[in-house]
């Protein structure tokens, strides 16, 4: 729950008890004054903050001179008479702490009285609902203005979360999920439900309100220690009882529920004009058993995403996982059919986008890319080969399928190679692309044959493509006719002499280039790239611009 913060006791308090007399509500007063009270964190809640909410935005009217409206004065008789009428179960007395909570409201926090009456609009009647199927007060619903000012989503620096302010243990023994996905503490209807079965248990065990609503604050094992300092002097003690003996952050925390009871109730008495609803929210609810994001919710139906989170704060991503079991959407009433209708389209838009792989295989370190001329897919993998005994650069290249001078260039120029040494090896493939619209994830062709080391490191491999690509082409027509042979010899001689005449472009340098990979990109060598742009030198540089045949 939020750190509650407290009345600074005088030391001359603590003895209170030890009398055998019970003390009153008076003591309590004459003892302190309105300097000493320090009010729950919740009240310092930045209220400009609080403008920004989108129900207040969108659903009422705020009130921009909250702050400036002069306060009423009233005298301690009135609010003591005030009090007396609201029609409450619980025990609702008046003393300096609860005046001093009260002028706290109505003096400095007017603005935030406001915003609070605007947003109860909508969170009341479910607490409401909440509190009557436990049978409990309905003025516990006033709990939730000192715990989080009505604002599902605060979260205090102790980590208690909701509207109810539940640490995670409590909302957890209490079956509400709390994980990265989900937050059931934020979601108004179970949180409430879960705080009125809480209240109850806690009145069952000490029947008394005040000292249910303290030991929800801090805990039974506080309020039990305090009723043991108190059990031999007092027959029934109550909160006023064991006050000097409560933790600081708690001895504040019946007297601001008093307050919030008064301010929320006698707000126009001291000129305080709730923020004014301008349309009813109205909201039913939907069972998800897909995963889908609010986005894809909020771009079908065409809604705006904050009022998806406004009305479903539980979930703390934007995602509801509806694939792990059902959870319930709230939306506008008029929403819910278009929803149903339109499930299917929701989960659909835009799926790549939000969907999760299940699996992933990893990485073989090969990188695919498009060729300069945009003819080709690209595959370059980078191997590293330990020399053995008796191997050879030739050897070698014939084992990776590479030529001699692939594997000079990838090592620094090196022409002979010693046992021991670790040499790198880049294998690249190339393979024809249908259409411009070939992805980059198809299966490569490897284009040399096993005896690509003895072609000659000149030779364009663009050749070899052609060759390897008639000779695949020879063999799929095996069974046809002489004449269809005849016919695709030709025509393959006729392509052959037709891919032999090179073309001219021009291309530029990419990070990470060198000559021997646009050469190979390119279907052309290093030495005719040379020849071509009149380079003395292996060096360039990315930007360059070079001819290319």
């Amino acid at each position: 729950m939020f750190k509650k913060s407290a009345i600074l006791l005088t030391l001359t308090l603590l003895p209170l008890c030890s009398f055998g007399a019970r003390p009153s509500i008076l003591d309590v007063d004459q003892s302190l004054d309105e300097s000493t009270l320090v009010m729950p964190a919740s009240v310092e809640i930045d209220s400009r903050k609080m403008m920004h909410n989108w129900y207040l935005q969108n659903y009422a009217t705020i009130d921009s001179m909250a702050d400036y409206r002069q306060n009423v004065k009233v005298k301690d008789e009135k609010i003591t008479e005030r009090l007396s009428k609201i029609p409450a179960e619980i025990e609702l007395p008046f003393n300096s702490l609860v005046r001093g909570s009260i002028n706290f409201y109505t003096e400095r926090r007017r603005s935030q009285v406001s915003n609070m009456l605007g947003l109860a609009h909508y969170y009341f009647p479910i607490f409401e609902k909440a509190l009557d199927k436990y049978g409990i007060p309905q003025e516990l619903k006033y709990l939730a203005v000192i715990e989080s000012a009505l604002d599902p989503n605060a979260v205090s620096p102790q980590g208690a979360t909701g509207l109810w302010q539940f640490m995670t243990p409590t909302a957890r023994g209490l079956n509400l999920e709390v994980n990265s996905l989900v937050d059931e503490r934020r979601d108004p209807i179970k949180a409430s439900e879960m705080a009125a079965k809480y209240l109850k248990e806690l009145y069952s065990i000490y029947h008394d309100w005040s000292l249910a609503i303290a030991s929800y604050n801090c805990g039974m094992g506080n309020v039990n220690k305090a009723l043991r300092r108190v059990s031999s002097s007092v027959e029934k003690p109550d909160f006023w009882t064991i006050y000097p003996y409560l933790p600081a952050e708690t001895r504040g925390y019946v007297p601001a529920f008093i307050a919030a009871n008064y301010v929320m109730t006698y707000y126009n008495e001291h000129n305080i004009v709730p923020a004014l609803i301008k349309r009813p929210l109205v909201t039913d609810s939907v069972w998800v058993n897909k995963r889908v994001h609010f986005q894809q919710i909020a771009d079908v139906l065409q809604i705006p995403i904050e009022e998806i989170r406004l009305l479903n704060p539980q979930y703390r991503k934007d995602i509801i996982p509806g694939d792990i079991h059902s959870y319930a959407l709230i939306l506008p009433t008029q929403q819910i059919a278009a929803y149903i209708m339109s499930e299917d389209s929701i989960v659909a838009h835009d799926a790549d986008k939000y969907a999760r792989r299940l699996t992933v295989e990893p990485s073989d370190g090969s990188l695919k890319s498009i060729s300069d001329d945009g003819n080709y897919i690209v595959t370059e993998k980078t191997y590293y080969h330990k020399v053995r005994r008796h191997e050879t650069l030739a050897s070698i290249a014939r084992q990776y399928g590479v030529t001699q001078a692939s594997i000079r260039e990838a090592n620094g120029g090196i022409r002979k190679v010693k046992r021991g040494k670790l040499l790198k090896i880049v294998v690249v493939k190339r393979q024809k692309r249908d259409n411009a619209d070939d992805d980059l994830t198809k299966e490569p062709i490897n284009v040399q044959d096993n005896d690509a080391n003895n072609v000659n490191e000149n030779e364009p491999v663009e050749e070899v493509v052609t060759e390897k690509m008639q000779t695949k082409s020879q063999k799929n027509n095996v069974k046809d006719n002489s004449k269809k042979k005849d016919s695709n010899v030709k025509s393959s001689k006729k392509n052959s002499k037709k891919n032999k005449k090179e073309k001219s472009v021009t291309i530029t340098v990419r990070k990470g280039d060198n000559l021997s990979k646009i050469a190979q990109r390119n279907g052309t060598t290093v030495k005719k790239i040379k020849e071509l742009n009149g380079l003395k030198s292996d060096k360039i540089k990315a930007g360059q611009k070079l001819k290319v045949k």
